[in-house]
């Protein structure tokens, strides 16, 4: 018996898991595997009912299953509360607690949709390449955080953006890895010209391709990488980043494609995998069976 815990979530979150379902049980049947489905509640789903995006025993029960699947989070109808209780922490919530430190973000233009991307067709037709993006350390999860009150009267909000060299060395290897099942290029994207933070970055990424000698590494600022997936997108194989670059740069490569809502994306760790849409939870289209499942 295999044990998956299912968190349709808010919005379309729902909708688009209820025919996702219909499709994994019959899958299931077909190949004679025996699956347990069981629901649980994150997000404002969570909220509503418990007061919290996601509940200690909710998150135990993800911990114990051998895979997780997650609809979407959030809405405006949770917009006002405190940032520690709104409905995307109980997407981080999980994230964290399954140790999924890699978020893979595959970018591949179906040809159906070519003409529905924002650039030319000849710039898009045939992109595939993969978003590596570190997912449970960097600037979301950094300490010291917070909103303080200076002696003058002001505000200062602050946040930390750190890594250890385990974390990135982590991320590091299995983007080689992915690499090495596809066309054998690591682009690593930081900031090293001005952080710290970034400058460890290269320097561990550096020391990991030592061990991929068959793998070609480059490496592209941020800013840089993003006005190259502009230009030139099929250039790129295997994108690694960290939490805060790999967050931006995934959606703006989701939209290459002509629609972020046909994308799918996994987090995997040490053991639990959490599998979902890119997408949002869509609320202006929830309750109109207008989304498409299909990244579901």
């Amino acid at each position: 018996m295999h044990k998956i815990i299912v968190f349709p979530g808010d919005g379309i979150g729902p909708e688009v898991t209820a025919q996702a379902m219909r499709v994994f049980q019959k899958i299931a049947k077909l190949c004679k595997l025996d699956f347990k489905l069981e629901e649980e509640l994150a997000g404002g789903a969570s909220i509503d009912k418990h007061g919290v995006p996601l509940t200690p025993e909710a998150l135990s029960k993800a911990q114990k299953s051998e895979a997780v699947f997650l609809g979407a989070v959030g809405g405006p109808k949770w917009d006002s509360l405190p940032s520690d209780k709104r409905p995307e922490k109980g997407l981080l919530g999980l994230r964290k607690g399954l140790n999924a430190f890699a978020n893979l973000r595959p970018v591949k233009m179906f040809p159906q949709l070519e003409q529905r991307s924002p650039l030319k067709q000849e710039i898009v037709k045939g992109l595939d390449f993969l978003i590596l993006r570190e997912l449970v350390s960097g600037v979301y999860f950094g300490m010291p955080r917070g909103i303080e009150k200076l002696p003058n009267g002001e505000e200062r909000g602050f946040n930390t953006m750190a890594y250890t060299t385990s974390e990135i060395v982590r991320i590091a290897k299995m983007a080689f890895e992915m690499a090495r099942k596809r066309r054998k290029k690591v682009t690593s994207v930081d900031k090293a010209n001005v952080l710290d933070v970034s400058q460890l970055w290269r320097k561990v990424v550096i020391e990991v391709a030592k061990g991929y000698s068959d793998v070609e590494l480059n490496h592209r600022y941020v800013d840089d990488c993003a006005m190259q997936l502009i230009r030139d997108p099929k250039q790129f194989d295997v994108i690694v980043t960290s939490n805060l670059f790999g967050d931006i740069l995934s959606d703006e490569s989701a939209m290459l494609t002509g629609s972020i809502g046909m994308l799918p994306s996994a987090s995997v760790g040490d053991k639990v995998a959490m599998y979902e849409p890119v997408h949002g939870s869509a609320p202006d289209i929830a309750g109109k069976d207008m989304g498409n499942p299909l990244a579901t």
